[in-house]
């Protein structure tokens, strides 16, 4: 049976993107290939607040009672070695059991599933097969892939997507595409990758999603679009404020709004932090 690295499973609202508001379960799986510590960082600092929780991990027993940061990824404990003791290998049967117990009517209805990281096509690609199969997985209509854009789609898990979305309507299947520019700390020729991006849209709709914070980032998120543009991308693009706390989320998020509909482009909230607090589990 297939295994998962799990650091979260949770339901809540979808609180970025295509499906804002709609009711999701959101499984985080373990990894990536990016740190993203200058978040929040004066351009050309990388962030620092997790060394001091890494400091302390062994007092910290769950997820949920790992503190937030206000720089850097606020995800952190998604994909940093030292809290990997908090993120269990879990069997698909124990996740669809899990996710059946977390449904309102312990069925899939109108909710859909965000497969989220980390970098969720980092390393679990042969496990989702075996997962979506699942009897109890059947009633599912939708998907998101939360990525990076960094990593192709492994053969035999986009023949199965594909058919996947034949069996179901119109876009059934989501890349929420999140390319990291340069206030995120990782180097553009590593984090703009265009050619891999066109090998999702043979199995779903793709959108570019970007996180900013200043001008000369809404500048640097053009740059990045005309490259993707240039390898035949034609969805939407989003702009979506900087801030993981709400204090840094509500000062950008008017100035990002207006920068989306100077471009012509969308504007994405982040529900999650006015709503929850970016609380984990949220």
């Amino acid at each position: 049976m297939a295994k998962l690295k799990v650091s979260e499973l949770f339901y809540s609202i979808q609180g970025e993107g295509r499906y804002i508001g709609v009711p999701s379960i959101f499984l985080r799986t373990f990894g990536c290939n990016f740190k993203c510590a200058g978040f929040g960082m004066p351009k050309g600092e990388l962030s620092r607040e997790v060394e001091d929780i890494a400091a302390r991990v062994h007092y910290y027993n769950d997820y949920k009672e790992l503190p937030l940061v206000s720089t850097g990824c606020d995800s952190y404990a998604s994909w940093d070695p030292r809290f990997k003791d908090l993120s269990p290998v879990l069997e698909t049967d124990s996740i669809v059991d899990s996710i059946m117990s977390m449904l309102p009517h312990n069925r899939w209805m109108d909710e859909h599933l965000v497969i989220t990281g980390g970098e969720p096509l980092l390393g679990w690609q042969r496990s989702y097969t075996e997962l979506l199969s699942h009897d109890n997985m059947r009633g599912l209509q939708e998907i998101t892939f939360e990525t990076n854009g960094t990593q192709s789609l492994q053969q035999d898990l986009k023949i199965y997507l594909h058919q996947w979305a034949i069996n179901r309507s119109k876009g059934a299947i989501t890349f929420s595409v999140s390319p990291k520019l340069s206030i995120s700390g990782e180097k553009w020729e590593e984090a703009i990758r265009p050619e891999v991006i066109h090998d999702y849209s043979t199995v779903g709709h793709v959108y570019l999603k970007f996180v900013v914070e200043t001008k000369e980032d809404v500048q640097e998120a053009q740059e990045a679009v005309d490259e993707y543009r240039k390898r035949g991308f034609r969805g939407h693009v989003y702009l979506m404020p900087c801030g993981g706390v709400e204090k840094l989320y509500t000062l950008n998020a008017r100035n990002v709004a207006n920068e989306a509909m100077r471009l012509g482009w969308r504007y994405s909230d982040r529900l999650q932090v006015p709503l929850f607090k970016n609380e984990w589990g949220t």
